[in-house]
């Protein structure tokens, strides 16, 4: 129905505040969890390095003395990413992971797209399916391949027709224009004989609306 009948198209993408009490998860506690994470991959890497550390050279005062050192500041770095990350999980703790959407900042506010359109849109298909899925019906009971039907009410999408109203009788004749095979207006015209006998108004008009194959 979709490719065949554009009704998609209809649909716009405008925006709306979200109206339900939608909990969302906190940009301060998300960000919180990265700086836990980076911190926490630094302080890996580090411990590594303090664990693989070993004297290697000779045992002179130098060597020594420089081995001493670059382990100790590579302690009191490995010291001070621990408290990092400590602080830092302490302060997760203290925030919420999960906030009402109304409470977002406002930079960090966000809208849904319309849903109105939308669900108009679906009623409309639905309409439209259920129309075509009864016109189908009876040009089966007339049709050699029954499964052809809808095939023909796209291609009688397709073809051209004349409006001829006449406000004098209250009558607007809709006059299709004859199919590619006798077949296929035979079938047509038992459609047509269906639907007059629905006797239904134009929409915003008194005019009663009639079928009409061919001239």
């Amino acid at each position: 129905m979709r490719e065949h009948y554009g009704l998609d198209k209809l649909v716009d993408y405008s925006v709306e505040p979200i109206a339900d009490p939608v909990r969302v998860v906190s940009p301060r506690h998300r960000q919180l969890d990265g700086e836990i994470r980076s911190a926490a991959a630094k302080l890996s890497r580090r411990l590594a390095k303090f664990g693989a550390m070993n004297l290697e050279t000779t045992i002179e005062p130098d060597s020594v003395e420089a081995f001493m050192k670059e382990k100790a500041e590579l302690q009191d770095e490995i010291e001070e990413l621990q408290t990092d990350v400590e602080g830092l999980k302490k302060q997760r703790k203290e925030v919420s992971r999960h906030i009402a959407i109304d409470e977002l900042p406002e930079e960090e506010k966000f809208s849904q797209l319309s849903t109105r359109s939308k669900h108009l849109i679906d009623t409309i298909k639905m309409v439209a399916y259920r129309a075509e899925t009864t016109m189908a019906n009876i040009l089966k009971e007339h049709m050699s391949r029954s499964e052809e039907a809808r095939s023909l009410l796209r291609a009688l999408y397709n073809t051209e027709a004349d409006l001829l109203p006449d406000h004098e009788q209250g009558i607007l004749t809709v006059q299709l224009h004859h199919m590619t095979n006798h077949c296929s207006d035979r079938a047509i015209q038992k459609l047509c004989d269906e639907l007059n006998e629905t006797e239904t108004c134009f929409p915003g008009t008194n005019l009663r609306l009639v079928m009409k194959l061919g001239s």
